[in-house]
């Protein structure tokens, strides 16, 4: 039942990680680790605790008493009645999957925090991911132990993301400053033209590139932005759900759409309610991708297109804050990266593209 595994720390030690795991019926219900200096305190912590819950009725005390993990982050997502996002949603669920996730409460500690990120950080993914899956993990521990008394110590995981912050298990992600090139954009939407006429019930590639460039709309939005929340007359759109640290569900705000978005929805076949764009996220992005390797074009991301339309509209000489109405920033200093642009004017004044594509479409 009781295992003691060596590993040899950065500093040069030796520590002994000693680790009780009960199953039944091939599942996992109760797993406690402890790491020692030596072993022979290991092997006696072991002994003694197996002991302990070798009594009768001792596992279910236990679990009544102090829950696993995994029992408050399912009560959290089940409770919650602010909706919670999907991203937020997949994290939690796949926490689920983590050894830790059967820990009691009250034995997590700064320690098995950090050993997670570590574990996570070996599956490959970037510390920015990491990071992710620390700071949803911190708002189960907040909420679970203040609202319903689970034996969560959220000074523990404090000292675990500065710990995995210091360790490079988590991190920032790198900010990009990828901008596609006119000729790059002639090429793709050449190319799209091509499977939009071979293909006319194909997604309308063209259309919806253009928009995501001038509009600097991320891809998901595109898809939800409805023609009953449209404002013609002033030139906005309402954009439900904005992505927003801490608010995602119910973050409805009103963008300004420059004359070059606005000309291209009005180019889409008219309806009296729905989206306006009626597509999937997942066949736009699947699209983008395959169009960028078959043309040869190295590292663009359709989300550079949001970044192009904003870096534009600091060039045309716009301001932060007419520049935020229109990207949706809530915050400006997100916006101070753009201010190092210089006033070059509009790149895309007279582009072929702009007239071409928002001739209007007849609808319903």
């Amino acid at each position: 039942m009781g295992t003691i595994i060596t590993r040899n720390r950065k500093d040069g030690s030796t520590g002994y990680h000693a680790q009780i795991v009960i199953k039944r019926d091939g599942r996992v219900q109760h797993r406690e680790t402890r790491t020692f200096d030596r072993r022979q305190a290991a092997a006696a912590w072991l002994e003694g605790r197996e002991k302990d819950l070798a009594k009768p009725g001792a596992l279910e005390r236990l679990k009544d008493a102090d829950p696993p993990l995994s029992k408050a982050i399912l009560r959290y997502t089940q409770e919650s009645l602010k909706e919670i996002g999907t991203t937020k949603a997949q994290v939690l669920r796949a926490i689920l999957e983590f050894p830790i996730a059967d820990m009691a409460c009250s034995r997590i500690t700064s320690v098995e925090l950090v050993e997670f990120a570590k574990a996570k950080i070996a599956t490959g993914v970037v510390p920015l991911t990491v990071a992710n899956y620390m700071s949803h993990l911190s708002a189960v521990f907040r909420v679970a132990s203040a609202a319903w008394g689970f034996k969560l110590d959220m000074a523990e995981m404090e000292k675990a993301r500065v710990v995995t912050a210091r360790l490079g298990y988590t991190g920032k992600g790198m900010s990009r400053d990828r901008r596609p090139s006119l000729d790059e954009l002639d090429k793709l939407l050449t190319h799209f033209s091509e499977v939009e006429r071979r293909r006319p019930r194909a997604v309308p590639m063209t259309k919806v590139v253009v928009f995501a460039l001038f509009s600097a709309r991320r891809q998901d939005e595109i898809v939800r932005i409805a023609w009953e929340d449209l404002q013609e007359d002033g030139s906005r759109v309402l954009v439900r759900d904005m992505k927003n640290p801490g608010q995602k569900i119910g973050n409805d705000v009103w963008c300004d759409l420059p004359a070059e978005a606005l000309a291209v929805i009005r180019s889409m076949p008219r309806r009296k309610s729905g989206p306006i764009f009626p597509y999937s996220r997942l066949a736009i992005s699947a699209n983008f991708t395959r169009a960028c390797a078959f043309l040869g074009i190295e590292d663009l991301h359709f989300h550079d297109l949001r970044h192009e339309g904003v870096s534009r509209l600091f060039e045309m000489g716009n301001n932060i804050p007419h520049v935020a109405a229109v990207s949706g920033h809530r915050s400006w200093s997100s916006l101070k990266r753009y201010t190092h642009l210089q006033k070059t004017g509009d790149k895309y004044e007279n582009w072929v593209w702009t007239s071409r594509l928002t001739r209007p479409s007849s609808g319903l």
